[in-house]
């Protein structure tokens, strides 16, 4: 590979759609945030399309095999982190008790990459940018914005990604439960929270994705509208934002933030 000029190490660069009907869930993201697309062709009537903020990539999706829709494997959003040297996370992955799924391997020109499912089993990728850095537009509104980790264990989920990634953590008490922020070079990337029994039992661990919005109540009615379910319905976060959680008509489940913390 030629020389990488990569994303910071331990940013989340990438978020990636796979979902169960690429048409339907293109018209459903393009008209909820006002994104264009651009369909790459990788296949005989198969796209990996590039979703786009006034012509620049902010997100992906594609859809997916066939085989995986029979084994009944949900649409889901996919997280992308840039990494230094991805061949080297995966090795210190493995030691550190993760299951590699996919990876590493090349992308032709674009990168290197990394699928893998933490010791509590969440799924995340790794990313070792070279054509392609990821997201083009970070901090703006209808892009990704922030990630949190919902885990069965917190203790294990931290000590894995900050042994993985060189992150730092620091708790953050919130109203019934201590928020764990996850911080690169002093400054918060990520979050994390310890799933109670409220959450269903069925509920794996998972990184979820906030876009960031100007209006949590319109996207959560407009989402609506187009065909999603509200998970989460609009709700207050005391000095952070307003947030909801959406499953789209496919199944993947995403959420949307308006932050009232002047950093968008």
């Amino acid at each position: 590979m030629s020389e990488i000029e990569n994303n910071p190490h331990g940013i989340f660069c990438w978020s990636e759609l796979c979902t169960h009907n690429w048409k339907d869930g293109k018209a459903f993201y393009t008209s909820l945030f006002d994104w264009g697309h651009d369909d790459q062709p990788i296949g005989e009537g198969i796209y990996y399309t590039m979703l786009q903020k006034q012509g620049d990539d902010i997100a992906a999706m594609y859809e997916m095999p066939k085989e995986q829709i029979s084994a009944e494997i949900p649409s889901y959003w996919l997280a992308y982190i840039a990494v230094d040297n991805v061949d080297d996370c995966a090795l210190k992955a493995k030691e550190l008790g993760a299951e590699i799924i996919a990876g590493p391997h090349d992308v032709m020109n674009a990168g290197r990459m990394l699928m893998l499912k933490d010791p509590v089993g969440a799924t995340v990728a790794l990313w070792q940018g070279n054509d392609h850095k990821g997201c083009k537009r970070l901090g703006e509104l209808n892009t990704p914005y922030w990630h949190e980790l919902a885990t069965r264990d917190s203790r294990v989920s931290r000590d894995f990604y900050c042994a993985l990634l060189g992150w730092e953590s620091e708790i953050k008490p919130m109203e019934g439960m201590d928020y764990i922020l996850l911080l690169v070079d002093g400054q918060p990337i990520a979050g994390m929270l310890e799933m109670t029994s409220e959450w269903p039992d069925d509920t794996p661990a998972h990184w979820m994705i906030y876009f960031a919005v100007e209006s949590c109540d319109v996207i959560v009615s407009k989402a609506a509208n187009l065909g999603g379910q509200v998970c989460v319905p609009a709700t207050d976060i005391p000095d952070v934002g307003r947030f909801s959680v959406i499953c789209d008509p496919q199944g993947a489940v995403f959420s949307v933030i308006e932050s009232v913390m002047d950093d968008v």
